[in-house]
């Protein structure tokens, strides 16, 4: 705004009766003027725009320019003195000085971060100016500042401090069916975004498990939260649930066991049925946990098994041991060899551990024609004979045993008679898995009970 100024000027008139000398911005005669006190405008009324004049005169409060009246100068609110503050009229028809009265104004204020103002009457004195934040700020300070006379502002500048907290939302809770044969899901979502009133970019932090990653069993808790640069916080949370669908438990068979994959019951899990020594499956060999809940097909039993001796082939007898039995062949030259006679006394004795590690023995006695072969109590035919020993090489002329496994492969060969401690670590070790093992050990004290 610009500044308006009135310069009062007082000049003083006098007539000289003579030349005259100037000094001091005033004239003065070279004689001595003729002065009349008595003169109520001895000089001329003086005035000052924006301010007060008061004056003083030797002849009273009434009069305003007569010789030697003084005057004070002041400037109204808002406005400095320029010039003299005391005038007086002098014999010279003049006044000793000028002065005159220039608005103040205060500078002009700075913006603050993420804020503005708006004042009432711009820079000038007693003009307020009030401070306002940007949305997501508020002021922290004071919230108005003045321009006080001296042509200054009061207070301090204020701060717009950023108090607004971030927003987010969670996705919704979830619910997921484990997969088929575990006990997780793999479940995944969107992440949230994130707003905030004052930053643009915010960082989203996730607490708990990634998505896209396999979920146990029951609820997990996944939380989110973010930071504005202010530090201001906010979080969500929401659940993921993973359900295990389950059947009910399967009850073993009678004479057998199961052995299940996974957790034993749920959707997916396969149970197999397993007989115990003597005793071979009669149904489905394992059951499959459906997304019903329930269990396909039927139970199967364990039954004694059935051996047909009086089969014409040895592939026929072979046949019904095939992932059932161990066979154990042991053959002598005849039955009072001492070798035989004392491995069939031992093998008598271990026959519930044998049992136990589904081993069954075959005895091959003799030379033809007199050749025999049994199990147990059940002869094998000529024909039957004669193909074990080609087939596994057993010689008629000296003892001999010989190991198949379940899937009727040659695994060990024997030339003297052994304990049943030696074979039965031999067994455990070299041709039984590690669920058979586990198994065995359940049942080890069996046979000392019986």
């Amino acid at each position: 705004m610009p500044l308006s100024c009135f310069v009062a000027v007082f000049i003083l008139y006098f007539t000289a009766l003579s030349g005259t000398t100037v000094y001091n911005d005033f004239e003065e005669e070279y004689h001595t003027p003729q002065l009349d006190y008595k003169d109520p405008h001895w000089c001329h009324s003086p005035g000052l725009t924006n301010g007060e004049v008061t004056c003083h005169s030797p002849r009273g409060g009434a009069y305003r320019s007569t010789l030697g009246t003084r005057c004070e100068m002041s400037c109204d609110r808002g406005y400095r003195l320029l010039g003299r503050s005391s005038i007086q009229c002098l014999a010279n028809r003049r006044w000793s000085g000028t002065a005159f009265c220039r608005q103040m104004r205060c500078h002009v204020l700075n913006l603050i971060p993420h804020g503005r103002y708006t004042c009432t009457h711009g820079l000038v004195v007693d003009s307020r100016c009030d401070f306002t934040c940007d949305p997501g700020y508020r002021i922290e300070g004071e919230h108005s500042r003045t321009c006080q006379h001296g042509g200054s502002w009061s207070g301090v500048p204020p701060l717009c401090a950023d108090t607004d907290p971030p927003k987010i939302k969670c996705p919704p809770s979830r619910l997921k069916v484990a997969e088929p044969g575990k006990l997780t899901a793999v479940v995944t979502w969107d992440p949230p975004a994130a707003t905030d009133t004052a930053d643009k970019s915010l960082d989203v932090i996730l607490v708990g498990q990634e998505p896209g990653t396999d979920f146990k069993e029951g609820a997990n808790i996944i939380r989110y939260k973010v930071y504005d640069q202010a530090r201001n916080r906010a979080a969500c949370k929401f659940i993921v649930r993973v359900e295990v669908r389950r059947c009910p438990v399967l009850p073993p068979p009678m004479h057998g066991y199961l052995s299940c994959s996974s957790d034993g019951n749920n959707y997916g899990a396969t149970c197999a049925y397993h007989c115990d020594g003597g005793y071979e499956l009669s149904g489905k060999s394992s059951r499959v946990c459906q997304f019903n809940r329930n269990w396909d097909g039927a139970p199967a039993e364990c039954v004694p098994m059935e051996i047909k001796s009086d089969v014409k082939t040895v592939s026929a007898l072979l046949d019904q041991f095939h992932e059932k039995r161990r066979l154990l062949i042991m053959s002598a030259p005849n039955i009072s060899d001492t070798d035989y006679q004392l491995q069939n006394l031992m093998i008598q004795k271990a026959d519930c551990g044998l049992d136990l590690r589904h081993v069954t023995v075959i005895e091959l006695l003799g030379s033809p024609p007199r050749e025999t072969g049994r199990i147990k109590e059940n002869m094998l035919s000529p024909e039957v004979i004669e193909g074990l020993r080609q087939i596994f090489r057993i010689s008629r002329t000296y003892f001999s045993m010989v190991l198949l496994d379940e899937l009727g492969l040659d695994r060990e060969r024997f030339i003297a008679p052994l304990g049943s401690d030696e074979l039965f670590s031999y067994i455990d070790s070299f041709v039984m898995d590690e669920e058979e093992r586990e198994r065995l050990e359940l049942h080890r004290d069996f046979c000392d009970e019986h």
